[in-house]
C-alpha cells in the first residue's frame, strides 16, 4: 500500500514538476525524493501494525527491546543496500526514459515498476540472508 501510494504522488508530481523545470535529471531525483516522503512513513506505520505482536512476551505482556533492537538492526541492514539498488534502478529508468522523450508519468511509472521488481528480488534476498522472518517453531 505505501509502494502504491508513492507510486500515485510520484506520477503526478513529475509530470507537474516537468512543466516547471525541463531538466530531466533533476526532475527524476526530486521525484524520487517525494515518493520516499510518502513510502518511508506509511512503510513504518504499516510494519509496526502488523508486526507489533511479534514483540510482545506472551508471558509477561511486556515488549521485548531485544527483539525491536535485533529486527531494527536487520531491517536496516536490508533497505540500505535494497534501497540503494531501487533508488539507483529508478533514477536511472526514469531519467532516460525522458531522454528518449517518454511523458513524464509514463517514464515514472515505467521506472518504479522496474526498480520496484529488482528492489523486492534484493529485499527477499536479504531478508533470507540475515533470517529476518525466522520461524517461531524452531
Amino acid at each position: 500500500m505505501a509502494g502504491t501510494a508513492a507510486l500515485i504522488v510520484g506520477t503526478f508530481f513529475t509530470q507537474f514538476y516537468a512543466q516547471q523545470n525541463k531538466n530531466n535529471f533533476l526532475n527524476s531525483i526530486v521525484t524520487l525524493s517525494v515518493e520516499y516522503a510518502v513510502y518511508l512513513p506509511l512503510f513504518g506505520i504499516f510494519y509496526y501494525l502488523d508486526n507489533k505482536g511479534r514483540y510482545v512476551d506472551p508471558l509477561s505482556g511486556k515488549k521485548n527491546y531485544a527483539n525491536i533492537k535485533n529486527d531494527i538492526v536487520k531491517l536496516v541492514a536490508i533497505f540500505a543496500i535494497s534501497e540503494i539498488i531501487f533508488s539507483v534502478s529508478k533514477v536511472s529508468i526514469h531519467f532516460q526514459l525522458m531522454q528518449l522523450s517518454f511523458e513524464p508519468y509514463q517514464a515514472s511509472m515505467i521506472g518504479s515498476f522496474t526498480a520496484w521488481s529488482i528492489f523486492l528480488v534484493a529485499i527477499n534476498l536479504g531478508a533470507k540472508i540475515v533470517k529476518l522472518f525466522k520461524s517461531s517453531n524452531k
